[in-house]
């Protein structure tokens, strides 16, 4: 019996952190420097927008919220979804968490997009910023380039893009 429980619960672990992996990535903690780093490179003022695409824990909007800024987050995986929406609760006047796919959801107006994403979906990504009308926004990638662009500025692995250049 206790067997079957720990292999149900295995299969649903597997199932919500495994099939994002069609739309997405998986889910990786961004460590506090990157966060710290990509809230920096961001230099939003206080009241500004943040997009984190994938949110998983809500680490970064929880950063971005205690900095001031507003925060709106999209997360696939369901586990992870809960997670966030807690962990953001102290915040719910700042943050936003929606359980959803960013590809298919239409983004609100914001001054900055945080994405942490796989290599193959960057250039996917690239097209999306454009069709949601948020070139104008400063757009900032942990780990991994827009393959047809130069950032504007890096640091400690996460890149800066002004879309307009």
């Amino acid at each position: 019996m206790i067997l079957k429980i720990v292999l149900i619960v295995f299969l649903i672990l597997a199932i919500c952190f495994s099939f994002v992996l069609i739309w997405g990535a998986p889910y990786l903690p961004t460590l506090k420097k990157q966060v710290k780093a990509a809230l920096d490179l961001a230099e939003l003022e206080k009241g500004n927008k943040i997009i984190d695409l994938g949110c998983g824990d809500g680490r970064l909007l929880i950063a971005a919220a205690q900095r001031g800024f507003n925060g709106v987050g999209y997360e696939l995986n369901p586990l992870m979804f809960l997670i966030a929406k807690v962990r953001t609760i102290r915040y719910r006047k700042q943050v936003k968490i929606i359980f959803g796919d960013f590809w298919t959801h239409q983004w609100p107006k914001a001054d900055a997009v945080y994405v942490f994403l796989l290599p193959r979906l960057m250039k996917k990504l690239d097209q999306k910023i454009i069709k949601e009308g948020c070139q104008d926004s400063k757009i900032i990638s942990f780990a991994f380039k827009f393959p047809a662009r130069r950032p504007i500025a890096e640091n400690q692995g996460v890149f800066l893009y002004d879309f307009n250049k």
